[in-house]
């Protein structure tokens, strides 16, 4: 099977979560990942909203899916923010960051990039596609 990679923006408002895990499970439909996948961008999305420019009034975020043999990686773009991602213990009297626990937990690799100005926020899942019944 050859790579594939799609993207799509969305608004940065709440209703758009719903969109965004609808776009990563049609793309990965009968796929054994499409759950944690679906989980992954949710919790991703979420972030990009709420602690990120993306939030604001016209922000938006770019979900991408890309498909490899072996592995799956998906991103979330946001606008940028004054703060970057971190991961809370759960025994943390913090509000945020348990969404990073799970996405770290599910994930084979996850990590940030960008500033500022924008970040990625990204994962790796092992992936194998469905195969067609002969």
């Amino acid at each position: 099977m050859s790579a594939w990679r799609f993207s799509r923006y969305f608004l940065g408002s709440p209703p758009s979560i719903t969109e965004a895990r609808r776009f990563v499970t049609t793309l990965l439909q009968g796929s054994p990942s499409v759950d944690e996948a679906e989980l992954i961008v949710s919790e991703l999305a979420t972030n990009a909203i709420r602690h990120s420019a993306s939030g604001r009034f016209g922000g938006r975020f770019l979900v991408t899916v890309q498909a490899h043999p072996d592995r799956l990686w998906l991103g979330v773009l946001d606008e940028g923010g004054p703060s970057s991602p971190q991961i809370f213990c759960p025994s943390s009297e913090a509000e945020g960051g348990r969404g990073l626990l799970a996405v770290s937990t599910l994930a084979l690799d996850w990590g940030v990039w960008g500033d500022d100005t924008g970040r990625t926020v990204w994962a790796v899942l092992p992936y194998q596609p469905q195969t067609a019944p002969c």
